[in-house]
Parts: C-alpha cells; structure tokens; sequence
C-alpha cells in the first residue's frame, strides 16, 4: 500500500509526527510512505530511512497536487488539517483521507473561556489514531531525528571550553510569548555553572550576542552559525537541554536529553510535552500555574496582550539553574 503523509509545518510538529512515519513502515506489510512537507523543513525528513519519497511544496501548491496524482496512492494520512491539506486532498478525491483531529473547539475553549476539556492525551498519540485501521499500533520508542553525517558537528566548531561537556539554552521560539525575556535568559545563564551553547536560529543571534557579554568564555551563542542539522547535533551532544516550547525540545526528546522545558502563554494541556515513549529520561516543566489569563492562546503572540507577561516574568531562575548545579 502507498501513504502520502502530510505535514507542511512546523519544525517541532514534523518531529512529532515520526512515530506514525516509523510505526506505519514497520507494521503495515509492504507499506510505502510518502511525505508532504514545506521546503523549509526539508532537512527534517530527507534522511528518515523510513520515508520512501518526500514529496516538497515550495510556491506552487498545483505543481505539487499534479505531481502527486501520478504517484497513485492507496491513502492519505492528512496530520495537519487545514486549508491548504484539503486542496490537496479534493484534488486526489479518489484516494481515501484520514485527518488528525485538531481539537480546535477544545483548544478555544481553554484559551478563551479557561475550561479545559482537553483530553490527557499527548499529540503523537492522536497522530497515531489515524493509522487504527490499519492495525498500527504505539511502539512506545518515541521521536526519530536522523543527522546526515555531513552535518556532524565535530569538536573544532564549538571552543574547546565546551567540548568536554555543555548546558544547551534554547533562547529561541517562534512567538515572543514562548520564550524568557532578555533579562530572564541573561539571569539564568549567569547562574550556571557549566559551559553554555546559546541554540536557536539567525533571528535569535543579537540576543545571544547580548547574553554572551555575560561571560564569553563560558557563553558560546550558535544562534545563527549553524543550519538545523548541525543545531539539532548540538542538542544531541549536550548533557542537558534548558527549552522553551520550541522545536528543538522536541528534537531534544528524540535524543532522549534530560529536559527542563519553560512554558509561558502555552500550557502542557495541549498535549506537547516532551516525548519519550517509555524510556525514562528526566525532565522536568516549569510553568506559572493558576494564572487567569493563561493560556492566552494555541500559538502565541508577538507581545503579551495585557502587557504584564507574568507568565514568564514569574518564572523563578534560581530554581531552575539549581536542578543544573543539583544533577550536574
């Protein structure tokens, strides 16, 4: 049978979505699994050896559908569910479609009304319902990230300060409401005592500049030195991941690095925590709970609507970094 997966974006949710791509090649007898991504996140998928094709829309989503109608899949596996996913599938309107539930009713009426009917169950498992009928089932062996070995970053490219062992902060995310203020980073990285590697991307370096000022011998910043690939082998090779909600927490779980994960106007309730299977790897979330306002949304925004931003200005440093100084 031949699956076209879908996923456009972005880069944490493509990671999460692994473990159907795994589960799906392995226990569905001479599965062939497509995939459907954005150009931008190419580099996430191209070497899973458990994907067939990979299929890439860049600005022309029509080339895109009429290369696909000559592929003549048997189903589409759609773990995106929306406008542009169902374009795709009313032009291959032969092919049954099966669509991750996205539970948006539930998700508004936590982020507006602050009623949680959210089901405890984590992303990647609702990713998996899709695959039921086929008789897929959980392997429990969690996220994939494959790193072609081109991408393998080697002693030499980080100060040998670092290479005998390291803190990663991911200072980055992709709305200001998910990530610490300046002052927040600056004060946690002040507070390890380890060497640091600053991970995010070229949009995150003037901030990383601005915390390495800090200590730049033990702050290195590779925000912006370095592509995905090369970002997420530094995760690998970190002894502990400190995150925001972001993309590299969950490529950080793929390897299964202990995790202290930060969590602003984004809650755990949506179901993406940090995703282990069942290996047991310590990690621990630091969110500020029992505030009215929190969540403000599913996604975030470019400021705090109220102003405040007590979501992440109560955040407590000092215990954070102390887990650090504590297990370290």
């Amino acid at each position: 049978m031949k699956f076209l997966i879908i996923r456009f974006s972005s880069i944490g949710d493509i990671v999460l979505t692994t473990p159907v791509i795994r589960c799906l090649k392995q226990q569905v007898e001479n599965a062939e699994v497509h995939y459907l991504t954005k150009q931008n996140f190419k580099g996430i998928i191209e070497t899973n050896p458990y994907v067939d094709k990979l299929h890439i829309l860049q600005d022309d989503l029509a080339a895109v559908i009429e290369a696909l109608r000559k592929e003549e899949f048997d189903y589409i596996i759609d773990l995106h569910h929306n406008i542009r996913t169902l374009k795709v599938k009313r032009a291959l309107h032969k092919v049954p479609a099966i669509s991750f539930n996205k539970l948006n009713i539930q998700k508004w009426l936590l982020t507006a009304l602050k009623i949680n009917m959210m089901p405890p169950v984590h992303i990647v498992d609702r990713y998996l319902d899709t695959l039921k009928s086929f008789g897929v089932k959980n392997d429990n062996k969690g996220l994939d990230y494959f790193i072609p070995e081109k991408d393998i970053v080697k002693n030499g490219d980080i100060p040998a300060s670092h290479s005998l062992g390291y803190i990663g902060v991911v200072i980055g995310a992709a709305h200001t409401t998910k990530k610490l203020p300046l002052h927040k980073l600056k004060s946690l990285c002040a507070e390890i005592d380890h060497p640091v590697i600053l991970l995010g991307g070229p949009e995150d370096r003037q901030t990383g500049d601005e915390i390495a000022l800090i200590d730049d011998v033990k702050i290195y910043n590779s925000c912006g030195k370095f592509n995905l690939n090369e970002s997420a082998d530094l995760v690998r090779q970190a002894k502990v991941i400190i995150t925001h909600d972001t993309g590299l927490m969950h490529i950080a779980a793929a390897f299964k690095k202990p995790i202290l994960s930060i969590w602003g106007n984004t809650v755990p309730a949506f179901g993406m925590t940090p995703y282990y299977g069942t290996s047991m790897v310590a990690n621990k979330i630091f969110e500020i709970k029992n505030l009215w306002c929190r969540p403000c949304s599913k996604i975030g925004y470019s400021k705090c609507p109220l102003g405040h931003f007590k979501c992440m200005e109560r955040h407590n440093i000092n215990e954070i970094a102390n887990i650090i100084k504590r297990d370290n």
